[in-house]
C-alpha cells in the first residue's frame, strides 16, 4: 500500500503548495507582508528486500521569505528618517516666522531701524517728532521680539502635546505586538506555523519604528520582543508602557510610565525628533533670542538710568515689581554704588550722594531693597517707598527734584578745596567726563601769586593725586581769570575767579563714569528705557511711550546734550557685549538665522540621503520578501501539473490492483 501513500503525500504537497501561492498572491499588495515558500523533504524510506523504496514526499513547513539583517536595517533607517523629518519640518516653520526672507523683511530689519532712530535722535536730542519716531521704532522692535518669543513658547507646548500623542500612539502599538506575540507563541508552540500573524506583528513593529528608535530580538515560537528608545517595552505577551514629561531643568524626557526617570536623549522616530527639537534646536534658539533681547535690554538701560531728556529731572520715579527684596537673588545687581543728584529748585544748589550696595551681604552697605529705600529717606530733598510687589518709588521733596547724570558738581565741595592765600579764587567746574571710571582729581598749585600773574600753574592728577598726570594748566601770566580750560582730554573743564594761591594748595574733582556701578537701577526699573529682561517679555516702558521727552539723550547738567542717546545708538556697532560672544546685536542675530539656515541643510540632505538609502534597501526587500505574480504563477504551474500527475499516478495504482483481483 506504499504506492497509495507516495501518491497522497504528493497530492496534499501539491494542494498545500497551492495554498501557499494562492497565500501569496492575494497579498501581493499587502504593506508589510513577506512571501512565503513551502519546505518539502523526501518522505521516510522503506527496503523491501535488497531495494530501498522511498515514502513519498512530507511537508516540511510553510516558510515566510525573509532577511533578518536587511529588515533590522530598515528599522534603523526608518527610525532616522522620522527623527530628521520631524526636526526639518519643524525648524522651517521656525525660518518662516522668523521672516527674514519676507518682503517686509524680519527682526533684523527693525533692530536696524530702532537703532537708526536712535542715531536720528542724537542730532536732534530736543526735537519731539525724532523722540517719537525713536519710541515708535523701539516699540516694534520690542513687538517683534514677543512675537517670536511667544512663538518659540507656543511651539515647545505644541512639542510636549504631540510627544505625548506620539507616545500614546507608541503604547498602542505595543500592546499590539505583546498580542500577536501570544497569538503566534500559542500556535507556534504546538507544532503550528503563524507566518500572516507574523507580518502583521512585523507591520506594527515598522510603524513603531517610525515614532522611536526600535531594537528587536527574535525569540523561541515566533515571539520577538522589542525595546524602544532604550527601554524594553514588550517581552513577549507583556508591556511596560511608556511616559512623557518634563524634567525639573524643564528638559523633555521619556519614561517607563509610573517610573519617573526620565531620558532626555532618546534618538530615532518622531519622538526622538520632538525632544531633541525640545530640549537642544529650539531651546537653543529660543535662548539666543533671549540672549539678544536681554543684552539690547540692559545694555540700553545702563546707559538709560544715568541720562535724562529734555523733560527734565525728576520728582518720582517708581521701579518694578520684583519676586524679591534681597538683592543677592536679583539678576543684574553687585557689589557697586548709587549716586543720586538732587537740585534745589529754589536755590539752585546741587548735591550728589551716595548709596553704597552690598548684593554680597558683608555688612559694607545695602543689601535689601528696603535698605535701599532706608538709606534713600536719610537724604534731604528726597524720599523713597517699597510697597508689598516690592516696588522701588523715589519721590522728590517739595521744591526739589532728582536724577543720575554723571556730569560733575559746577563746584568742589567745601571739604575738597585746601587754599591759603589771602583772598581765594572761586573755581567752577562744568563738563561730561569722557573716562568709563569714577575717579577724583586733584589739582595742585605750583608756584605762589594771584590768578593770571606769574608762572602758577595747575598739575592734575587721578587717582585722587596718587596716579598719573593728566595736564597741567597754566593760571598764570596769560591766563584770563573766569576763562574756562580744558582739563586734558578728560571732557572736564575748570575756571578761577581772581585769587592768591600758594604752592601746594590744592583742590580736588569728582568725575564720574558711571553714577550705578552696581547695576542697581537698571535691575530694579528706576529711569530704565526697556522693560523686562527675555525676548518674550521685552517692552518699552510706559514713561516714556506716554512722555517722548524723558528718553536720556544727555548727561550734561543743562540735558541738551546728545551724549547719552550717542552712546546708546553706538551699541549697533559695539562687539564688547560678552553676552553676544563678541559680536554686535545685528551680528549675533544674523549668526543665529545663519545658523538655522544651515541646520535646515544638513537635515534636508541627511533626508535625502536616508530616503535614498531607505528605497534601495526597500527593492533589495523587494527581491527577498516581495510577491512576483510571475514567479508565483510558474510555481502554480509546475505543483498544478504535479497534482494532476499524481492524480493519474493514483488511478494507474488502482487500475493495477483492481486487474490483480481480478486474476486472484
Amino acid at each position: 500500500m506504499d504506492s497509495f501513500s507516495i501518491g497522497l503525500s504528493g497530492l496534499d504537497a501539491a494542494q498545500k503548495a497551492l495554498d501557499t501561492i494562492g497565500n501569496n498572491i492575494a497579498n501581493a499588495a499587502t504593506p508589510g507582508y513577506h512571501r512565503q515558500r513551502i519546505s518539502l523533504t523526501p518522505a521516510r524510506t522503506s527496503q523491501v528486500g535488497s531495494l530501498v523504496l522511498g515514502g513519498g514526499v512530507d511537508v516540511a513547513g510553510v516558510f515566510r521569505m525573509i532577511d533578518r539583517l536587511l529588515e533590522q536595517e530598515l528599522l534603523r533607517q526608518q527610525s532616522s528618517l522620522g527623527q530628521v523629518s520631524q526636526e526639518f519640518a519643524t525648524l522651517r516653520t521656525v525660518e518662516s516666522a522668523l521672516g527674514e526672507f519676507s518682503a517686509g523683511g524680519g527682526l533684523s530689519t527693525v533692530i536696524d531701524d530702532f537703532f537708526n532712530k536712535l542715531q536720528d535722535l542724537s542730532a536732534n536730542p530736543a526735537v519731539s517728532r525724532c523722540q517719537t519716531d525713536a519710541v515708535s521704532a523701539a516699540e516694534a522692535m520690542a513687538y517683534r521680539f514677543r512675537t517670536l518669543g511667544e512663538f518659540l513658547t507656543a511651539l515647545e507646548n505644541e512639542i510636549k502635546l504631540e510627544a505625548e500623542n506620539t507616545i500614546e500612539q507608541i503604547n498602542t502599538l505595543t500592546n499590539r505586538i505583546a498580542e500577536l506575540n501570544s497569538n503566534i507563541e500559542r500556535i507556534e508552540i504546538t507544532g503550528g506555523q503563524a507566518n500572516n500573524l507574523c507580518d502583521q506583528r512585523d507591520r506594527y513593529i515598522t510603524e513603531l519604528s517610525e515614532l522611536i528608535g526600535v531594537q528587536t530580538q527574535v525569540k523561541e515560537h515566533g515571539v520577538v520582543d522589542v525595546s524602544a528608545g532604550g527601554t524594553p517595552v514588550v517581552a513577549g505577551p507583556y508591556v511596560t508602557e511608556l511616559e512623557v514629561s518634563l524634567t525639573g531643568d524643564d528638559k523633555l524626557g521619556m519614561s517607563a510610565a509610573g517610573v519617573c526617570s526620565y531620558i532626555t536623549n532618546v534618538e530615532g522616530g518622531r519622538l526622538g525628533g520632538l525632544l531633541s527639537l525640545r530640549n537642544e534646536l529650539i531651546s537653543d534658539i529660543r535662548n539666543d533670542l533671549d540672549t539678544l533681547a536681554g543684552a539690547i535690554i540692559q545694555q540700553i538701560n545702563q546707559y538709560h538710568v544715568q541720562g535724562a531728556g529734555s523733560a527734565g529731572s525728576f520728582t518720582e520715579l517708581t521701579g518694578w515689581a520684583m519676586t524679591t527684596e534681597d538683592l543677592s537673588s536679583i539678576s543684574g545687581i553687585t557689589d557697586g554704588e548709587v549716586y543720586i543728584r538732587i537740585t534745589n529748585t529754589s536755590t539752585k544748589e546741587i548735591t550728589r550722594e551716595l548709596i553704597s550696595i552690598d548684593a554680597d551681604d558683608n555688612d559694607a552697605g545695602c543689601d535689601t531693597l528696603t535698605d535701599v529705600k532706608d538709606a534713600i529717606e536719610l537724604l534731604t530733598g528726597v524720599s523713597a517707598s517699597l510697597n508689598s510687589s516690592n516696588q522701588l518709588t523715589i519721590t522728590a521733596e517739595t521744591g526739589y527734584k532728582f536724577d543720575f547724570l554723571p556730569c560733575v558738581l559746577p563746584k568742589p565741595k567745601t571739604a575738597d578745596i585746601s587754599f591759603s592765600g589771602s583772598s581765594d579764587p572761586i573755581v567752577s567746574v562744568s563738563g561730561i567726563y569722557t573716562g568709563t571710571d569714577n575717579d577724583t582729581f586733584r589739582f595742585t598749585v605750583s608756584g605762589t601769586g594771584s590768578v593770571g600773574n606769574g608762572t602758577l600753574k595747575l598739575e592734575v592728577k587721578d587717582d585722587d593725586g596718587a596716579g598719573s598726570v593728566v595736564a597741567t594748566l597754566n593760571i598764570g601770566s596769560g591766563y584770563a581769570a573766569g576763562e574756562l580750560i580744558d582739563v586734558g582730554s578728560s571732557g572736564i573743564k575748570i575756571s578761577l575767579t581772581t585769587g592768591d594761591l600758594l604752592n601746594n594748595d590744592y583742590f580736588k574733582v569728582n568725575v564720574y563714569g558711571d553714577t550705578d556701578t552696581s547695576g542697581l537701577l537698571s535691575a530694579v526699573g528706576i529711569n530704565t528705557f526697556f522693560s523686562g529682561s527675555s525676548a518674550s517679555d521685552i517692552a518699552v516702558c510706559s514713561d516714556i511711550s506716554a512722555t517722548p521727552g524723558r528718553i536720556a539723550t544727555s548727561l550734561g547738567a543743562d540735558m541738551d546734550d546728545n551724549t547719552n542717546i550717542a552712546r546708546m545708538a553706538g551699541l549697533k556697532d559695539k562687539t564688547t557685549i560678552s553676552s553676544l560672544k563678541s559680536m554686535t546685536p545685528g551680528e549675533f542675530y544674523r549668526r543665529l538665522v545663519t545658523d538655522i539656515g544651515q541646520e535646515l541643510s544638513i537635515k534636508q540632505i541627511r533626508e535625502d540621503n536616508i530616503e535614498f538609502i531607505i528605497q534601495n534597501l526597500a527593492n533589495q526587500q523587494t527581491e527577498t520578501s516581495g510577491v512576483n505574480i510571475n514567479e508565483e504563477a510558474a510555481q502554480m504551474l509546475v505543483f498544478g501539473q504535479m497534482f494532476q500527475a499524481l492524480a493519474k499516478y493514483l488511478s494507474a495504482v488502482q487500475t493495477s490492483i483492481s486487474a490483480i483481483m481480478e486474476i486472484i
